[in-house]
């Protein structure tokens, strides 16, 4: 039998639930987590006042080559060293990276997990996660000022300027790549529950 990890790809809009529901997946998995805000482009070439007003939600923000290259990677059993980077700053960590190794189970995580071909294309299953615009930005909105140095009012502005235009062009319509689809206004061991029946219904589920 191959030792190829099982690859889980979770998506979902900003503030949906997709973050909460990957920790828990990996928790309960015992899976390496993969985020794809790790892969967000180096702004250090910008004057800071110009940082903070790049769309970071269309999906050239992201260097989703380097992603498909450490998840094909990580695929084969082969550790990789993810970037290091700083939401305050916009800016990668020089000389400094994330050590990821390989599992039985792998999670890509990210608002736009189920966007690019080529990243889809290494998922043995995938999840979308569903909530209201609403309750999306009462979440970022907390997530940004205590995790990423942000303003309210930075942060809503920027949620209306691209996140939710982006959310409407791209996130949205990736959910119908998903395999599985779950209400990130639910409680969270319903939509766990769902995902370990999917894993143990297709027959993906690693025996311990």
């Amino acid at each position: 039998m191959s030792n190829r990890p099982l690859i889980l790809g979770i998506a979902g809009c900003s503030g949906s639930g997709k973050t909460t529901l990957a920790r828990e997946l990996a928790r309960e998995l015992e899976a390496t987590l993969l985020p794809l805000d790790l892969y967000y482009r180096d702004l250090n070439h910008l004057p800071e006042s110009e940082r903070a007003q790049q769309n970071f939600d269309h999906p050239e923000s992201l260097e989703h080559t380097l992603l498909v290259a450490q998840v094909e990677a990580l695929s084969q059993g082969q550790p990789v060293a993810a970037p290091f980077y700083d939401f305050a700053t916009h800016t990668r960590i020089p000389n400094r990276s994330i050590p990821v190794a390989a599992r039985c189970v792998l999670i890509v995580e990210g608002i736009l997990a189920l966007h690019y071909e080529s990243l889809r294309a290494l998922y043995d299953l995938s999840v979308f996660v569903e909530a209201p615009s609403e309750v999306c930005l009462k979440r970022r909105i907390h997530r940004d000022i205590h995790e990423r140095g942000r303003t309210e009012q930075g942060v809503c502005e920027q949620y209306w300027a691209t996140a939710h235009p982006m959310a409407e062009l791209y996130v949205l319509p990736s959910a119908a790549h998903a395999t599985l689809k779950v209400d990130g206004c639910e409680a969270l061991d319903w939509s766990v529950e769902q995902v370990l029946a999917l894993l143990r219904r297709e027959r993906h589920l690693p025996r311990h």
